[in-house]
């Protein structure tokens, strides 16, 4: 695997599967998102700056968070808001906004809290496009990307969920 900060802005591609997704810059890894067990509700993400776990919470599973796999630590906690704006904050108190836009949520957008894009990440081409003028640590926009593709996750199941109990 090979650092996220070492790959230009424009060359990230995705392929998913039942177990999670991969991320690579043209034919190198660069980060995964993997379920450990099918029936778990837990993801692992690998990166080559670290290991994160990410889990649903909320007694509507509206809520999430971050540890490190190592420490077992809180890196981060996310709240879902209305009208597909989530937020994420990280345990120094950094924010970040999810937010999704588009029919079937083609595309997901990481701001800051002041608004400035860091990532986009487009679910039809399977792409992602970091904007490098976002001032953020290298570690953190790695887990930014994997933590937008288990949002992805999220939606993904929650619509087939819908669709099975509509038919």
């Amino acid at each position: 695997m090979i650092p996220l900060t070492t790959a230009v802005s424009s060359g990230f591609t995705f392929k998913s599967d039942w177990q999670g997704f991969e991320l690579y810059q043209e034919s190198q890894t660069v980060g995964t998102l993997k379920r450990p067990r099918i029936w778990s509700s837990e993801f692992i993400a690998d990166t080559p700056g670290g290991s994160w776990i990410i889990r649903r919470g909320g007694f509507w599973g509206n809520k999430g968070e971050i540890r490190d796999v190592a420490s077992q630590q809180q890196i981060a906690v996310y709240k879902s808001g209305w009208g597909g704006k989530g937020s994420l904050v990280f345990a120094d108190g950094q924010t970040f906004f999810v937010l999704t836009r588009g029919c079937w949520h083609p595309v997901w957008t990481v701001t800051t809290q002041a608004g400035q894009p860091v990532l986009e990440l487009h679910t039809h081409e399977k792409s992602v496009e970091v904007h490098e003028d976002a001032a953020v640590a290298p570690d953190r926009l790695s887990l930014m990307v994997l933590f937008a593709l288990y949002r992805v996750r999220q939606a993904e199941e929650a619509a087939a969920v819908a669709a099975a109990a509509a038919s």
